[in-house]
């Protein structure tokens, strides 16, 4: 270790409350640069943009499943949680990448996926091998057929990926054996955490990445892992930790003990969880001080433009997250979910999974505007924020062809859903023509995904030269909010600028104010303006769907 690393380090691990106000990256690394030629992103193309990252302004990267994988759902189907995919580089590299992004002071957090495992993996492997009544089988979540023969699943519960949560087995016979539980893909068999060998695994895999210094692991589909054991259909109207598969209150459990192994490590390693709950009480239980520091807000990113429904998921998600003292996350989009630009663009600016269509119709120039003024405002609210590689460049969602997805959402749809691809196209960094500099000039192979022939201006080389770009915006929105104590952490109050603006102060001498109203706005009384997402009109006025941030005397 270098002194400047050594360095560098020691300050991070002294910065106890690092994550309360953290800007957190998100690295679909098949997507972010590929660093060999060919055509999927890696490790090497990520270690080239360090600085790239470091000049942005963000404190911590999360990577999505770097793990070996056969890809059946984006690596989310994982076959070896201690090794690296090996499209994606080496776990030496990713030793090596952890350290230097440490030394440009940038934390690492890594994704854990609990829930279920690769159907490749040797554990379900060996499972499918021994057979019924086994201890392998106990692993997961086998299970006789009902019916004369069997020949129906234990349960008809639905598939967060539509279709069914249950495929049956073959016996080394031929004959038809037992069906086994997924609550994903077939590719993805759950697994049992009621079974001691599967707790103890993911506690060792736990402290095998802490040992190599990951900051913290986000924890996918947290709230699905324990199963009521009785398998009982879901209930109509299931109450509180009644549903048979999601936010049952044995889950709690496991995260106390989670907590326990980041809490015995030097500095603060976190807990960051993805909690679809809609109840704001079940949700902010997975925050109490004993279990994990932060879960995703999806509540604001699901929400229509418009200032009485994004004041309502603000003050909704605040007053959550105060009984447990932990600070919310703000989240425009990920790697699952239509990007601002599109999204706000659209008559239905929401968010939910079964609206997805093809041939949505968007207005990208609204969809740019709006994603502007969003970026700026959720840069504003107290507490951490995340960025989707990519919505910093303000790329739409591509709308691809038809023969090139490879979405499992999509072919579980019945062809009607395009699935999540459209926001893991291959990002541009240089240059007038695909791949834009996403691969090296001499590269043998295309992305995995095409790029749009006219993102030329979208690249990163085009938006650092123009003041107006989108990334400029966010360079300088990250910059205010690294300087100015006022930001990340902290408190809001609300200022009346009428129904359909949202202000709100910032300790002393910060405002932060939004016009989603029909009509350009005054602002009020202010010294100076930091930053807006559009500009002033010839009257000084705050054009609509814009964000200004501004400081005042008093």
């Amino acid at each position: 270790m270098t002194v400047l690393e050594a360095d560098t380090a020691k300050a991070l691990d002294a910065d106890a409350t690092w994550w309360r106000s953290a800007v957190i990256y998100q690295v679909y690394v098949r997507s972010f640069a590929d660093g060999n030629g060919d055509g999927t992103g890696d490790l090497a193309g990520v270690r080239q943009h360090l600085r790239y990252l470091k000049d942005l302004g963000v404190d911590a990267i999360w990577f999505n499943p770097w793990y070996p994988s056969p890809l059946a759902d984006g690596g989310y189907d994982v076959s070896d949680y201690r090794d690296i995919h090996p499209a994606f580089g080496t776990l030496q590299e990713a030793e090596l990448l952890i350290t230097e992004a440490l030394e440009l002071g940038i934390r690492t957090i890594i994704d854990i996926v609990p829930n279920h495992i690769s159907d490749q993996h040797p554990w379900f492997q060996a499972a499918l091998a021994a057979g019924p009544g086994s201890p392998e089988r106990e692993r997961f979540w086998f299970h006789p057929g009902l019916g004369d023969n069997g020949d129906e699943m234990p349960t008809h519960w639905v598939s967060n990926f539509a279709g069914d949560t249950w495929t049956r087995t073959t016996n080394p016979d031929g004959t038809p054996g037992e069906w086994y539980l997924h609550l994903f893909t077939p590719e993805q068999p759950d697994l049992n955490w009621n079974h001691p060998d599967v707790v103890a695994e993911h506690e060792s895999i736990l402290r095998f990445w802490f040992d190599r210094g990951v900051a913290g692991v986000r924890i996918d589909s947290a709230g699905l892992l324990i199963k009521d054991a009785a398998l009982p259909e879901v209930p109509e109207n299931p109450g509180p930790g009644q549903h048979p598969t999601e936010d049952r209150d044995e889950v709690h459990d496991v995260y106390r003990s989670w907590r326990r192994i980041a809490d015995s490590y030097e500095g603060t390693r976190v807990l960051v969880g993805e909690v679809w709950v809609p109840d704001a009480k079940r949700f902010a239980d997975y925050l109490r001080p004993d279990e994990m520091h932060t879960a995703f807000n999806f509540d604001f990113m699901s929400r229509p433009w418009g200032a009485a429904e994004f004041r309502a998921s603000i003050d909704l998600m605040l007053a959550a997250h105060a009984p447990v003292g932990a600070p919310s996350t703000w989240v425009l989009s990920n790697h699952d979910v239509t990007r601002p630009v599109t999204r706000y663009g659209r008559e239905d600016s929401s968010f939910a999974f079964v609206k997805k269509r093809f041939g949505t119709r968007t207005d990208l120039e609204l969809g740019t505007r709006r994603a502007r003024a969003a970026a700026l405002l959720t840069a504003a609210l107290p507490g951490s924020l995340y960025l989707y590689q990519g919505d910093e460049l303000g790329l739409p969602e591509v709308e691809l062809p038809v023969d090139l997805l490879q979405d499992p959402m999509h072919f579980r749809s019945g062809g009607v859903d395009p699935g999540r691809d459209g926001c893991r196209v291959p990002l541009p960094w240089r240059g007038v023509e695909p791949p834009f500099g996403f691969s090296p000039d001499d590269a043998a192979s295309q992305p995995w995904l095409p790029q749009p022939a006219d993102w030329s201006s979208l690249t990163v080389q085009a938006q650092q030269a123009d003041p107006s770009s989108m990334l400029w915006l966010y360079r300088q929105a990250l910059r205010i909010r690294r300087r100015d104590d006022e930001l990340g952490d902290g408190s809001l109050s609300w200022l009346d600028l009428g129904a359909d603006v949202l202000a709100f102060v910032r300790g002393p001498h910060f405002v932060c104010v939004t016009n989603l109203s029909a009509h350009a706005i005054a602002l009020p009384e202010h010294e100076s303006i930091l930053i807006s997402s559009s500009p002033l009109d010839g009257n000084g006025l705050l054009p609509q769907d814009s964000t200004a941030w501004l400081r005042t005397t008093a």
